[in-house]
């Protein structure tokens, strides 16, 4: 029997909520599951998300496959990065001790991210100061010099033009 790790909509309109199920890949969505390895919260700020690593560690060694949706949760719980450990023949200390690096680098990078996206948001702030005062200063100094009067003859035909201050035509 195939089996598929996905996620199965519950809650109500407009408010969804899953949950991380193993189930026949032959079943609908919303079929009945084998298992219950966990839930998703996609409405909440902060995505929350409580999955059983060991059970679905488990299940991916029986040769279950995860969906897109839930490879994802997966890999951002660091679920996948613990199997791929076991399957390399690491032991438990090792295991571990790569979680906690892991563990310590997202939150490292976390920190960081947050850190150039306020230097960035002052980034902006300094950008668009700067447009508006150079917006500003070009206004005022366009405004200042009068407009130049067009030049005083005028083409009329080919050939010849008209004094705008005599009336009188003049042929090249």
């Amino acid at each position: 029997m195939a089996t598929k790790i996905r996620l199965k909509r519950i809650g109500r309109r407009n408010r969804p909520f899953y949950r991380m199920v193993l189930i026949d890949s032959r079943k609908k969505r919303d079929g009945a599951a084998i298992e219950q390895l966990g839930w998703y919260n996609p409405i909440s700020a902060e995505k929350d998300c409580e999955l059983n690593s060991e059970r679905i560690i488990h299940w991916l060694n029986k040769g279950a496959q995860p969906s897109k949706a839930a490879k994802k949760l997966i890999k951002n719980k660091g679920i996948s990065f613990e199997w791929h450990l076991m399957k390399s023949g690491a032991d438990e200390k090792e295991i571990q001790k790569q979680l906690k690096k892991r563990d310590l680098d997202m939150a490292a990078a976390k920190k960081e991210k947050k850190k150039s996206n306020k230097v960035d948001v002052e980034q902006k702030k300094d950008k668009k100061e700067s447009i508006q005062t150079s917006e500003g200063e070009n206004k005022r100094s366009t405004n200042a010099e009068p407009k130049k009067e067009s030049s005083s003859t005028t083409k009329v035909n080919d050939k010849s033009k008209t004094d705008a201050s005599t009336g009188s035509k003049e042929e090249e």
